[in-house]
């Protein structure tokens, strides 16, 4: 119980002002412990990053046809979110006093005995590598019991419902909005348009600092939340229209690490095959928290008024921090070893006792961490045609999504005479297609990627782009659910029918941004952190735009023409994501940022 509760904020927090380690130990903390004879001496070391070193070596085993998992030496998932540049490591060791062969590793992560070349005779105190502690080290996130893996995704899932909730919690109530500060509905649409926007824009600041060593995940998650929670109160009880826009954007903002942060969480805790099952669970909460704002507020702003919308959220999200603020440990490998590495520092009096994230970024410059973490994402949509594709295709089909907040109204409110809470209940219709969606890429990954990635090597494990199929064989789904619900939102057709169509049409969207994040974290798993902010950067810029733009489209064409130039536009990706299936090995030869078989 000790241990669990060491881990969280509270027992940190309560380490720290109290001054008492001996409350929650840590095993370096006690009197009892003994150094491993690893860290007895130590010896020059090349500086590469853990997990591309890793996957270099399972390479390497697969091509002597030795069993792969004999030669790491790391934690090894397959988002590879901490590596920065290929280039990197040759920086790394320019920088070194001498370079040294890595051998005689232990499996999953355990601790690997160095023998050095000396090629100079200059006495140097070399640094010494802090890693596991052995292949079955209880600190190493994969070897946590499965029920707190379960326990960790299940907060994760309640976090990030509750921060993409807040999106459309707000959108019955723009009507009243309106009419209590003499709004336009351009003007009171801003309160949707900045909260997405800001959730779009947190993640290029959130995502490099969660991949700090010094700074982690957990800490970053319990402030922000703690601030978006009090936004939210704040929100509530605001006079002011601007003071409710300014509020509104740093919700979306000061939310937003559940979208930098916690799918790399789970990425901690879980081995590649089987990730992929735990982030699709997750991303439900994400792609539904949205659909589910509307029916929540719609009938309770109809009696409270706007500010109920406020509450809502609040109420939602607080019991949410409580929970992580009692419960939710650290989970970045490379933070939980940097914690170890200052410890073993203080018992011992050898500085020398290093983590190797600390020592990679020890060399690194402030100048070349923005470099890498805001401008290197952006230069490789610009000239990657596959990212940039993936980039569009997930704006158009956030976009889309988001239009629907404008549309239903008119559809199910002017058309068939549903009240403000009813014009809510729609969104249901998101619920069977979600349902599918999972159902059917759960199915398809357990019986055919699933052995695929047992067998073969990292980081692709086999051909990534027979991971885009499920979305190939369901992208034509999208241009047809829009095409019903366009061709069918009239009074004359019962309101069940254009409901049928919103249904098709999620079933495309769910696997589609399914199949591409896979497929992106494959083949480009040096810059995947940093390229997911950008796409979620990307798509919540067009998602907020398209709030705006929605309903003078809509008023101008009519729902029927507005929804059909999204089906258009759904058609031309859908081409995309066939010609991404097809020629994507190809595309892949051909980048500098890609890995290639």
């Amino acid at each position: 119980m000790r241990e669990v509760i060491r881990e969280t904020s509270i027992g940190q927090i309560t380490r720290l002002v109290f001054g008492r380690k001996d409350l929650f130990p840590y095993p370096e903390e006690l009197p009892s412990f003994q150094l491993p004879a690893s860290l007895s001496t130590g010896g020059p070391t090349v500086l590469l990053d853990r997990k591309l070193d890793d996957e270099l070596k399972k390479q390497d085993a697969f091509t002597s046809c030795v069993e792969p998992s004999a030669f790491s030496t790391g934690t090894v998932t397959p988002f590879d979110e901490k590596d920065l540049e290929a280039g990197t490591s040759q920086i790394w060791e320019s920088s070194l006093p001498s370079p040294a062969v890595v051998g005689n590793a232990t499996p999953k992560g355990g601790v690997a005995s160095v023998q050095t070349i000396p090629v100079s005779t200059t006495p140097v105190r070399e640094p010494v590598i802090v890693d596991w502690y052995g292949a079955t080290d209880p600190a190493n996130p994969l070897n946590w019991p499965f029920r707190k893996r379960v326990f960790i995704t299940t907060q994760m899932g309640l976090y990030t419902f509750a921060v993409y909730i807040g999106s459309s919690l707000y959108a019955p109530a723009e009507a009243d909005i309106m009419a209590s500060f003499g709004a336009s509905y351009e003007v009171a649409a801003l309160g949707i348009a900045l909260y997405v926007f800001g959730y779009g824009l947190g993640p290029l600041l959130w995502s490099p600092l969660s991949e700090m060593p010094a700074i982690g995940r957990s800490g970053i998650f319990i402030v922000t939340f703690f601030i978006f929670t009090m936004l939210a109160l704040g929100a509530s009880l605001v006079n002011s229209l601007s003071g409710l826009f300014v509020l509104r954007f740093l919700l979306g903002f000061f939310g937003s690490p559940c979208l930098a942060a916690a799918g790399a969480t789970l990425d901690d805790m879980f081995v590649a095959w089987k990730l992929p099952y735990v982030l699709t669970v997750w991303s439900t909460s994400a792609t539904f928290g949205p659909a589910l704002g509307p029916i929540m507020s719609g009938f309770a702003v109809t009696e409270k008024g706007w500010r109920w919308s406020g509450w809502e959220l609040f109420w939602m999200a607080a019991p949410v921090w409580v929970l992580m603020f009692l419960t939710l440990p650290e989970t970045n490998p490379d933070t939980i070893l940097h914690r170890r590495a200052n410890r073993l520092r203080a018992r011992t009096g050898r500085s020398e006792l290093i983590s190797k994230e600390d020592l990679k970024r020890a060399q690194m410059s402030i100048s070349q961490e923005i470099v890498y973490a805001l401008i290197k994402p952006f230069q490789i949509n610009a000239l990657d045609p596959a990212i940039f594709y993936t980039t569009c295709y997930a704006s158009v089909l956030y976009a889309t999504y988001y239009s629907f907040f404008e549309a239903f109204p008119m559809v199910f409110s002017d058309m068939h005479g549903f009240n403000l809470g009813e014009s809510g209940l729609p969104f249901l219709a998101f619920l069977p297609g979600l349902f599918i969606a999972v159902l059917g890429y759960i199915g398809w990954f357990r019986l055919m990627a699933e052995p695929v990635m047992r067998r073969e090597p990292p980081p692709l494990y086999g051909f990534p782009e027979a991971r885009l199929l499920p979305g190939v064989a369901t992208t034509f789904l999208a241009p047809i659910g829009l095409f019903i619900f366009a061709w069918t939102s009239r009074p004359d057709i019962h309101w069940i029918v254009p409901i049928i169509g919103l249904t098709i049409l999620f079933i495309s969207i769910f696997i589609a941004f399914q199949c591409m994040s896979f497929y992106i974290a494959r083949c480009y798993p040096k810059y995947s952190a940093s390229l997911f902010a950008a796409n979620t950067f990307a798509r919540s810029s067009f998602a907020a735009g398209s709030i705006l733009f929605s309903k003078p489209m809509y008023e101008k064409l009519g729902v029927g023409g507005g929804v059909s130039l999204l089906g258009g536009l759904s058609i031309v990706c859908a081409v995309g994501m066939i010609c991404l299936y097809l020629y994507g090995d190809r595309l892949r030869a051909r980048s500098r940022f890609a890995q290639s078989s």
